[in-house]
Order: C-alpha cells, then sequence, then structure tokens
C-alpha cells in the first residue's frame, strides 16, 4: 500500500464533515456555488503546491510559501 502523506477534511454549516481523507500525492476540493466552480488543489509529491481556481479564466498555483507571502500582501494592503 501507499504512503499517506496528506490528509483532508471537508466541513459544512449542515454539520456534515468528512476527515481522515487519504493522499499519497495530491488532494483536490471543488465547491459549485450557482454556474461558478472553486477548486483548491494540494500536491505533496516534492515541495508543497498549492493551485487554486475559479472558473475556467482564473488561476494561481505556486508554493505554499509563495501562498503565504501573497495573502500576507493582500492583507498588508488593506
Amino acid at each position: 500500500m501507499s504512503e499517506i502523506r496528506m490528509t483532508g477534511e471537508i466541513r459544512t454549516d449542515y454539520d456534515c464533515e468528512i476527515t481522515g481523507i487519504p493522499a499519497e500525492r495530491w488532494g483536490e476540493a471543488v465547491f459549485k456555488p450557482g454556474d461558478e466552480e472553486i477548486v483548491l488543489e494540494v500536491s505533496v509529491e516534492k515541495d508543497i503546491i498549492v493551485a487554486l481556481m475559479v472558473g475556467e479564466d482564473t488561476a494561481w498555483k505556486g508554493t505554499l510559501e509563495g501562498l503565504k507571502k501573497l495573502l500576507q500582501q493582500g492583507i498588508e494592503k488593506k
């Protein structure tokens, strides 16, 4: 059996919770509000890589450290 390198969780306000979803290399969460699709993908193959996609035209992909810096910069501007 393959090595579990990451686990995932999904929770909602309906008291639904899925925990301990095992992954060896990557995991993805997809949310569909209306006609939109929001996807969060995390890869742990080499470095931790995070990808965010909103619809087909908006995407960001980079390292976990890069995401942290992006979010900190966005917060500092306010």
